[in-house]
């Protein structure tokens, strides 16, 4: 197991144990419905996965979400847990449902109750991608469904659980729950997106066009972040993905926004390293924390 990470400048970090597939950092006493959730900041590239690509590990890593953890590490702090995937999005992305799988990457026919035919599916980026974000080929040769299955199994499910399980107790402690799924993007529309050789905004808000998530937590996520001298635009190129519809039922107590942050603000889009940039970024999301109190106060009244 190759933790891709370790090649670009450290920072203080938890240290999970090497079997484990997902992390929770909690805060002593949870005083905020809130749940933040990384899923694709993880670094975990399994050798024979790498041995199985026709890319480097440079490349490989064009899918991650990097450093996403690190930049919303402080939510403990402030009364609410973070989740996150220590598997890579490129072996399996957990935003999105459990069975959406390209055809051509496998050498038999898929079962069918898998769903062959969603725009990420046509997209290569299913929930085993066949491409990385840059549009790459990913394998040499083509996958076994029981290949799929025991990574679903092993990685995609337990990370579910678990998210399952910490909104499912938000919602009996508080009476509802806000998740915040967090990610990243790259700086300029990639030849895959809608927004192809545009550069992008600081942050990209998505509540499904306002169908996951009341307007008054959207509006004030938008107001606190552009109050810190951020660009910010609601559900284009990025409305939201598997989880952000899963989860999301604001009439049912269950408001999920999804968080894309500009990666151009605190990395190096091609060494992967950290910019002086992660630090006031840093700050600005804890800023945004700090205000989750009196928001919530506000929904839950």
């Amino acid at each position: 197991m190759n933790d891709l990470s370790a090649e670009a400048p450290s920072t203080v970090r938890s240290s999970p144990d090497e079997g484990e597939v997902i992390e929770v950092l909690r805060p002593e006493e949870q005083t905020l419905p809130v749940v933040f959730a990384s899923p694709h900041s993880g670094t975990r590239y399994p050798e024979s996965f790498i041995n199985a690509s026709r890319l480097d590990a440079a490349m490989l890593r064009k899918s991650e979400d990097s450093f996403i953890d690190e930049i919303f590490a402080a939510a403990p702090r402030f009364g609410a847990p973070l989740i996150k995937a220590l598997f890579p999005r490129a072996y399996v992305d957990p935003n999105r449902e459990p069975f959406e799988l390209d055809p051509a990457m496998f050498a038999e026919a898929l079962p069918s109750y898998v769903n062959v035919h969603s725009p990420r599916v046509s997209a290569g980026l299913g929930t085993i991608a066949r491409v990385v974000a840059n549009g790459a080929e990913i394998y040499r040769d083509k996958l076994t469904f029981a290949e799929a299955a025991e990574r679903i199994d092993a990685l995609y499910r337990p990370y579910h659980q678990a998210l399952q399980g910490l909104l499912d107790d938000t919602r009996r402690r508080f009476g509802w729950c806000l998740l915040i799924d967090c990610h990243s993007m790259p700086s300029v529309g990639g030849p895959m997106d809608a927004d192809s050789g545009k550069t992008r905004v600081d942050f990209v808000l998505g509540d499904c066009f306002g169908a996951s998530c009341a307007p008054v937590i959207t509006n004030h996520v938008d107001r606190v972040l552009a109050r810190g001298g951020h660009t910010v635009t609601r559900n284009v190129p990025y409305s939201g993905g598997y989880t952000t519809v899963h989860y999301g039922r604001p009439r049912a107590g269950a408001h999920v926004l999804q968080i894309e942050i500009n990666r151009a603000l605190y990395m190096n889009e091609t060494t992967y390293e950290r910019l002086p940039g992660i630090a006031p970024l840093s700050a600005h999301v804890e800023g945004l924390m700090e205000t989750l109190a009196e928001l919530c106060a506000q929904v839950g009244a």
